[in-house]
């Protein structure tokens, strides 16, 4: 199973882009849709130039492989698409599917109390709105719509959080599916 593209679409909505590198809320160095080092490949910290949205959006799908493959791995039930696809946004996120109390109770039959999980993973209190997202995606399928913010960085690793821009997600992902060139 692999996500989907509208469980893609509601990742990078969770997760924002950014096409310079900067320092997420731990510090750590991450460019594009949450890339960082410890993903492989691409090392923001190093790393002067800026991304393309496709270079950005490749980059996520190089990303995501290893989350699908994590999250295939954990869960021993099987999985409708929408499951998968909250499954996949809260690893990417948080790294713990392999740990989460969700996992194990998902994986002993209890959807319901599994979906219920996602809400005990709320630090910091600003990941709220997006695990409140994953959990009805989990239980309901209500996929958020398709829109991103598209934030700027300095040359010292901030965000410019007030210059966001709001962004079709769906025609990004046509766009760099299109290899750069608007659908």
């Amino acid at each position: 199973m692999k996500m989907s593209t509208e469980g893609l679409i509601a990742l990078i909505g969770h997760e924002a882009i950014v096409l310079s590198r900067y320092r997420d809320t731990r510090g750590v160095w991450t460019i594009g849709v949450g890339h960082t080092k410890e993903a492989g490949g691409l090392d923001p910290e190093s790393f002067a130039d800026r991304l393309s949205l496709p270079e950005a959006v490749e980059l996520l799908r190089t990303d995501i492989a290893r989350y699908e493959s994590e999250v295939r791995d954990a869960v021993s039930v099987p999985l409708q698409q929408h499951e998968f696809d909250a499954l996949v946004s809260f690893h990417y996120n948080t790294g713990a599917i392999a740990r989460a109390t969700l996992t194990e109770t998902l994986n002993a039959g209890n959807r319901v109390l599994a979906g219920e999980q996602f809400l005990n993973w709320l630090k910091p209190p600003a990941i709220r709105r997006r695990r409140e997202a994953e959990h009805a995606l989990f239980l309901t399928g209500a996929y958020p719509a398709p829109l991103a913010t598209l934030y700027p960085a300095d040359g010292e690793g901030r965000v410019l959080w007030a210059e966001g821009i709001q962004v079709d997600t769906r025609a990004i992902l046509s766009m760099a599916a299109n290899g750069g060139a608007a659908a």
